[in-house]
């Protein structure tokens, strides 16, 4: 199965993904209880550090649950891993393959802590180590560039966020992603028209906050895997505190702003660099006065709630990242020098 066709397969994956998990994540919450844990430990790497990026600010407001996110080095090259009590220590890795998630894993269970994997194989040796798993069903991804795999992951935090606040509100909305997504799939043709313009770009910044701080740098991971541009991510509140000052007039910023908390500060921003450093803006929001302010604006569902935009607010960019690739004449399903699966110890 190709890349694009991998992307167009999200929104059936996340509902298989979520019926085959529902009694799952009930399970794992009533085993795990949140007054039985101080924190979450997040052992990850590469696009699953994204996804562990979303639950530090996801678990974080709906669930007061301090995220960590490990230094595997520590547990591994170093030997000196730090004391682990009261954590829930969790592996997210797509292949479970990598021997520095499985031994950060591997140590908390030692220390005695409750261990989970998020993996889309079961049978992995990251599975066979935690003592329980969310498998997270998206079935064989074949392309280098991850995407279905990686918002399955994102849909598996978010449930375990719903059920621990035994939360049929929020259960009621995961139901509503596939709409959402299609709604945003509805504009692939577009965004490959959009690609066009970006053809001879060769670096750019990233922007996102809050929830969407993952999805910064989940775009920036594929433009750079897929087009080889330098794509820098950052945190709206981040950029100002000096990167700022590499924007002048056409440098080109993507932004991922939809509404929610964070859509005064980051709109306050974009709008000073579209005035003050007539800045390339590529908008991904919901909200018109942002789309308003972009050279290139994409648009997400105007219902979309913030805590669940990472799932949705992903497909543009990432088909925005595949389009690019075919513009720019490179391989989108095997990039240079990468393999499906890497270990790091």
């Amino acid at each position: 199965m190709s890349l694009h066709a991998e992307i167009h397969e999200q929104t059936a994956v996340w509902q298989h993904s979520y019926q085959q998990n529902l009694d799952v994540v009930q399970a794992i919450t009533q085993a795990i209880p949140l007054d039985k844990i101080h924190h979450a430990f997040i052992a990850a790497r590469g696009t699953s550090d994204n996804a562990a990026r979303y639950a530090s600010y996801l678990w974080g407001a709906k669930n007061q649950l301090p995220v960590t996110l490990a230094t595997p080095s520590l547990f591994s090259l170093y030997q000196q891993p730090p004391k682990l009590r009261g954590a829930l220590v969790i592996g997210i890795s797509q292949s479970g393959q990598s021997p520095d998630i499985v031994n950060v894993v591997a140590e908390g269970k030692r220390q005695g802590n409750p261990t989970l994997a998020i993996t889309n194989e079961p049978d992995s040796p990251l599975a066979q180590t935690a003592d329980f798993v969310i498998n997270i069903h998206a079935g064989l991804e074949t392309a280098v560039a991850a995407t279905k795999t990686y918002t399955s992951q994102l849909l598996a935090i978010a449930m375990l966020s719903a059920a621990w606040r035994q939360s049929s509100e929020m259960f009621g909305l995961i139901e509503r992603l596939g709409e959402w997504g299609t709604a945003v799939l509805a504009h692939d043709k577009s965004i490959g028209q959009l690609a066009q313009r970006y053809r001879t770009m060769q670096h750019c910044v990233v922007l996102g906050r809050g929830y969407n701080y993952a999805t910064a740098f989940e775009w920036s991971l594929k433009l750079k895997e897929l087009t080889y541009i330098v794509a820098e991510p950052y945190s709206s509140a981040d950029f100002r505190h000096g990167p700022i000052a590499v924007v002048d007039r056409g440098f080109p910023v993507m932004a991922v702003a939809p509404a929610g908390a964070i859509l005064a500060d980051l709109h306050d921003l974009l709008q000073k660099l579209a005035d003050e450093k007539q800045a390339e803006l590529l908008i991904i929001s919901n909200d018109t006065s942002m789309l308003m302010l972009a050279t290139s604006p994409i648009s997400l569902p105007a219902d979309l709630p913030e805590w669940l935009s990472p799932l949705v607010s992903i497909i543009p960019a990432q088909l925005f990242s595949y389009h690019l690739t075919r513009v720019k004449g490179y391989n989108t399903e095997a990039p240079r020098g990468l393999n499906k699966v890497t270990r790091t110890t």
